[in-house]
């Protein structure tokens, strides 16, 4: 069989009328989405690659993507009001981490770091991308690109990364984890509720957030913030105390100082 052809979604997926379309390799699975929707796609449509040639993370960065890891973007059309998108990166991680809790031997040592990371003994084993437009037809379309490395991790990086092969998971298919992950995300999405139950995952992010009441380093686009990570607000804002007070923020990257911090 077609190595490809193997991926499917979960029966409760299904059911709920979640698509999926595959890709031996495509640009991004990203650009895939947001292409389609703009030509009229509909909601609830996944969209995986065994690799990409043009992956990328946040602020454009390069995400390389071989074969052997999981490349996957979830297409949500008119799902939650556009102020609310950003909190789907919170459904995702805590979705993302339940996933991955069946094939780590642990799961304390998966934890989430704000905004879009899953560290596994901290190191950076997984990232979201959230992207958002507006389609000409008046609909909102939100996609959640999710990179999971299991056969592979990229190296000289400026921060640790790590694989599933790395760490002795049970299972390091992609196959078997995007079968996990496209049933968990329907069960943290009906929490979600289309933003009426962000507090239900904000708590379970917060259990598992990765540096809560150590030092934190914050690149912004207004500059550097450093203080002790308290907490992420009722919106998704990440809440640091400096010298001079509580202060929010809302983009940047992060850098915590545990031992085996990652950006």
């Amino acid at each position: 069989m077609d190595e490809i052809k193997s991926f499917r979604l979960a029966d409760s997926a299904v059911a709920r009328g979640y698509r999926l379309q595959l890709y031996d390799e495509i640009g991004s699975t990203n650009d895939e989405a947001l292409r389609l929707a703009r030509g009229g796609g509909e909601d609830r449509a996944w969209f995986l690659a065994k690799a990409q040639r043009k992956g990328r993370g946040r602020q454009a960065r390069t995400w390389i993507s071989p074969p052997g890891n999981l490349y996957a973007s979830l297409l949500l059309i008119d799902a939650l009001p556009a102020p609310l998108a950003a909190q789907l990166g919170f459904v995702a991680g805590v979705a993302l981490r339940r996933a991955l809790h069946e094939i780590v031997s642990d799961k304390e040592r998966l934890k989430l770091k704000w905004p879009n990371d899953v560290l596994c003994d901290g190191a950076k084993v997984a990232g979201i991308l959230l992207e958002s437009t507006n389609l000409s037809d008046g609909r909102f379309a939100c996609v959640i690109g999710i990179g999971v490395n299991c056969a592979s991790a990229p190296r000289g990086l400026p921060y640790p990364a790590t694989a599933l092969a790395d760490i002795n998971a049970r299972d390091c298919e992609p196959q078997n984890l995007f079968l996990r992950l496209s049933h968990e995300i329907v069960d943290a999405l009906d929490c979600f509720a289309g933003g009426a139950g962000f507090g239900a995952i904000r708590e379970e992010w917060i259990a598992s957030a990765a540096g809560i009441g150590a030092p934190i380093r914050i690149e912004t686009p207004n500059g550097r913030l450093e203080g002790r990570f308290q907490t992420i607000d009722s919106s998704g804002r990440l809440v640091v105390d400096c010298a001079d007070g509580a202060k929010i923020v809302e983009a940047g990257d992060v850098w915590l100082s545990e031992p085996m911090a990652v950006r």
